[in-house]
């Protein structure tokens, strides 16, 4: 029975599929779920996971890319009282063993292309594709999820629910457990760019009151068609947007991955009108030919988030699509991870902001000793909110260490100003300290990405004798021929003393790079943030 109080993450699903139970809740592929489908899809995996022996409690991982299988896995967890984590399907080798290790996982849902990196010492379940795929199951089982049903309708059609009885509606299958919205869901393990990932630790209660901050900063309504092309196994993809998408009763379409034509297409076809990815996605998606051809007067939200958009790029993107809504959304796995958004009446005179708190995020900027600061000054941010996880599994010290004095500690370096507006100045491990003066990183970035020839960069501090570090730009030359004057060889023209030169001419000298090395690509991990430690590693760093 579930409890008359439940605000479970699950719960979410079930109250849409009782509003709008005929509606389209989700397209991947050639499938197509309405709500009710949906959710008796997700009762029904929750059955076969408990019959598969799993406890309320227990670890899932999920390793696998983005399907409507992947989210079903995720939503039956919820429904089964087990803990779901989210495995980075680019992952192999030890870091995919210390995930599963860490975690204690007792399954693995996995796509089938993807089980031979698994140890040999994992159980591991399908999710769809096998026959004895989550959702192969289901359909021999429960008579829905494996077929698109006639034009306008989704697998299953003609009314048989999900326990195969015949019976409709989201009540046709109840729930595998009784749970609690104070139980674990999900350990969503940090990005690790400083250091070994730590799996934060998110009640189905944190994870909904982010949802209705999502819903709410980002302006989410039923009639959007919302596009899902970042990964799923992301914080940012799943919880700021599928999951508020699914609460309010929206069509969503799910993508492999963020494919310039296959976004473009549906955006002409007005099967979408919203796209969330970060700057390095949006940067990719101005510079394909089709951005400057396709008719995409339809697009009418974009979001952007998971790390800093450089104000000029972001000025590009303004400039060729005037009529498009920009949300910058700002925060972090630990808190579920929205925290501060940037709505689209606000970029003017703060294009480099990332806003104000969400609904339920209480915010600061303090000092080394935790005193507040003044407005204007820097400093470490810190939270309070029920979006904040209890915790990092199995890491008591660290868990002691982030939160701290009843606030929870970011490690993410901002100002306030009067109106509340914060900026990111930096992650406290990235600013540099060059002959004594503290440097951020931020700032010489923007500077460096106004120059034509750039595509990417990223700046860094390296040991140096005399300035302690020395400021290093790391730069992506850019390869289209559009590099402007000079563009020698499609981009390969620009070196390293005009780059200083042109940071010099707008950064006091203590800012401008000592140094520039030029890559093919920036590290980054899925969400788009670049990895300052590999950079680091890599050219010097102890």
């Amino acid at each position: 029975m579930t409890p008359a109080r439940s605000n479970t993450v699950d719960g979410v699903l079930r109250r849409s599929a009782r509003r709008v139970p005929g509606r389209t809740a989700v397209r991947y592929a050639e499938r197509a779920w309405t709500y009710r489908e949906l959710d008796d899809a997700v009762s029904a995996a929750a059955r076969v996971l408990r019959a598969d022996g799993l406890r309320p409690g227990d670890r899932v991982a999920s390793y696998g890319h983005n399907s409507d299988a992947y989210l079903i896995g995720f939503l039956a967890c919820a429904r089964a009282g087990l803990v779901h984590v989210p495995v980075n399907h680019g992952l192999t080798g030890e870091d995919l063993r210390y995930l599963l290790d860490q975690s204690g996982s007792a399954l693995v849902l996995t796509d089938t292309a993807l089980a031979h990196r698994l140890p040999d010492t994992v159980r591991t379940m399908p999710l769809y594709g096998a026959p004895d795929g989550l959702l192969e199951r289901l359909a021999a089982g429960a008579g829905a999820g494996a077929d698109e049903g006639p034009a306008g309708e989704g697998p299953g059609a003609g009314g048989t629910g999900a326990d195969g009885s015949g019976a409709a509606g989201p009540d046709a299958a109840g729930p595998a457990a009784e749970v609690s919205d104070e139980a674990l869901v999900q350990l969503l393990y940090t990005s690790g760019t400083t250091a070994l990932p730590k799996g934060a630790m998110m009640t189905h209660r944190a994870l909904v009151h982010e949802y209705t901050s999502a819903v709410v900063a980002l302006d989410l309504k039923e009639t959007d068609r919302p596009l899902h092309s970042l990964p799923l196994y992301h914080s940012a993809q799943m919880h700021v947007f599928l999951l508020p998408y699914l609460a309010v009763g929206a069509e969503n379409t799910i993508l492999d991955g963020p494919d310039p034509d296959r976004i473009f297409d549906l955006v002409e076809k007005g099967l979408a009108d919203s796209l969330f990815a970060p700057p390095t996605v949006w940067i990719a998606l101005s510079r394909h030919p089709g951005f400057a051809t396709r008719e995409l007067s339809g697009l009418r939200k974009a979001y952007y988030g998971a790390s800093i958009m450089p104000v000029p790029v972001l000025e590009r993107l303004r400039a060729r699509l005037p009529g498009l809504a920009f949300y910058n959304c700002f925060g972090q796995s630990e808190i579920g991870p929205l925290a501060t958004v940037l709505g689209p009446g606000e970029h003017e005179g703060r294009m480099d902001s990332c806003g104000r708190p969400v609904l339920f995020v209480e915010a600061r900027v303090v000092d080394e000793e935790g005193r507040e600061v003044p407005d204007g000054t820097r400093g470490e941010i810190v939270y309070r909110s029920p979006q904040l996880c209890t915790g990092y599994w199995d890491k008591p010290e660290e868990t002691a260490e982030a939160f701290r004095d009843g606030w929870f500690h970011s490690g993410d370096l901002a100002v306030r100003d009067a109106e509340g507006y914060f900026t990111v100045v930096d992650r406290v491990k990235d600013v540099i300290n060059s002959g004594g003066v503290l440097v951020a990183s931020r700032q010489v970035e923007d500077v460096l990405y106004e120059h034509p020839q750039v595509a990417e960069v990223a700046v860094i501090g390296l040991p140096d004798e005399r300035w302690i570090e020395a400021v290093t730009a790391v730069v992506v030359r850019r390869t289209d021929g559009t590099g402007g004057a000079g563009d020698a060889g499609g981009g390969q023209g620009v070196g390293e003393q005009e780059l200083i030169e042109a940071a010099r001419a707008r950064l006091a000298p203590f800012k401008a790079p000592k140094r520039v090395m030029f890559v093919d690509a920036l590290p980054r991990n899925a969400s788009g943030k670049v990895l300052k430690r590999e950079l680091r590693e890599r050219f010097g760093a102890p």
